[in-house]
């Protein structure tokens, strides 16, 4: 009898064959200006390729900007040219040789865009007058940190150009080759700039209730869903907590779970099809819990109170784990981040494990 990990997984007219996906990891390894800005380079495709051959069933490419302004660091992959879709063709159609599932996941960073790379001091922000640095955008004009330039809040107008570009990188995604595209709604970027109370305090058809806050991530994902067709799954990431109301002693209001459950069903009514369940990321100084699966949780209360597909991830890291998430219904995919990073087999790895297989190159058969 098969695993759960390594059941295949069918979301409209793609099949995923195994459970084992890999989230959206930012490799800030694009150039950051020039005609190639933003394009995929020989690193993306390595990076990606590796993972495809060790069996993997479904990998996100990392956090891909809808517009310049979009950008987490200027070395993130962008999607707003066709020179930065073609570029992505080469992974996509070795993801796909390989059996495995392409997908991308489209975002914009907001207020904690123009930063440096995680690795050059601890991601600095970049002030505007710096070298590829630039004034963010966001729902308003208070700073992600005090060292953080100040965003300019968008107007009405400027938020319909945002609903534009998701929708115009999508159908780019679309010309690369992605069988999957996720809209990213989490981590402390623009659409959960808009939707956490905590950083959204407008007072026109974009803040104050719940209708309001939600409205950016409904109308992206009504964008989105229009020009990726129908027989294509469609992903939305989401923050299912701020992790401020968890916190007795933290007065601040943000995003909750029952939040989270109540946007995953108006997604579905949207077209989406799988909800992708992290948290956290909007505020520098939450207080979070951290541990063995520790946002699993969050992705059964949604799942449960939505009834749409969810991807757990968040400190996964052994085959047994992840087979008792699926196996108890907590879940429905896997998204296994650092531990693919340490060994791109691991999908492999977590078959023989199991007592299952996952199919692989026929150059490694000797293997």
């Amino acid at each position: 009898m098969s695993s759960a990990l390594f059941t295949p997984l069918t979301l409209r007219g793609v099949t995923a064959p195994n459970r084992v996906w890999m989230p959206p990891m930012c490799q800030y390894s694009a150039a950051p200006g020039g005609d190639a800005v933003g394009a995929a380079t020989d690193w993306h495709f390595t990076h990606h390729a590796a993972r495809a051959a060790g069996g993997t069933g479904l990998i996100v490419v990392e956090a891909t900007a809808v517009s310049p302004e979009g950008r987490i660091t200027p070395y993130d992959l962008g999607l707003w040219n066709d020179t930065q879709a073609r570029s992505l063709e080469r992974i996509t159609a070795f993801l796909r040789e390989q059996g495995t599932v392409p997908a991308i996941q489209l975002a914009h960073a907001g207020r904690k865009a123009s930063t440096e790379r995680t690795w050059v001091g601890r991601g600095r922000p970049l002030a505007p007058e710096e070298p590829y640095g630039w004034r963010p955008v966001s729902s308003g004009p208070h700073a992600f940190s005090p060292a953080h330039t100040a965003p300019e809040e968008l107007s009405a107008e400027q938020i319909g150009t945002v609903v534009r570009h998701f929708a115009e990188a999508a159908r780019r995604a679309l010309s690369a080759g992605f069988q999957a595209v996720e809209i990213h709604g989490a981590h402390g970027y623009l659409i959960h700039q808009f939707l956490s109370p905590q950083t959204n305090r407008r007072t026109d058809a974009y803040g104050g209730s719940f209708e309001g806050r939600a409205r950016l991530a409904l109308e992206v994902a009504e964008a989105v869903r229009a020009v990726w067709p129908e027989d294509l799954p469609l992903f939305f990431r989401v923050s299912a907590t701020d992790w401020l109301s968890e916190n007795p002693a933290d007065a601040r209001e943000g995003w909750t779970v029952e939040q989270s459950v109540r946007l995953a069903k108006e997604l579905a009514a949207r077209g989406v099809d799988l909800v992708d369940v992290s948290s956290g990321g909007l505020v520098p100084d939450a207080a979070v819990t951290t541990g063995p699966g520790y946002q699993v949780p969050f992705a059964e209360a949604v799942r449960t109170g939505s009834g749409l597909p969810v991807a757990a991830v968040g400190q996964i890291t052994g085959a047994r784990q992840a087979e008792e998430i699926l196996a108890a219904g907590r879940a429905d995919a896997v998204l296994i981040g650092r531990e693919l990073l340490r060994d791109p087999s691991f999908a492999r790895r977590a078959a023989a494990e199991l007592g299952d297989a996952v199919r692989g190159p026929v150059q490694y058969h000797l293997a």
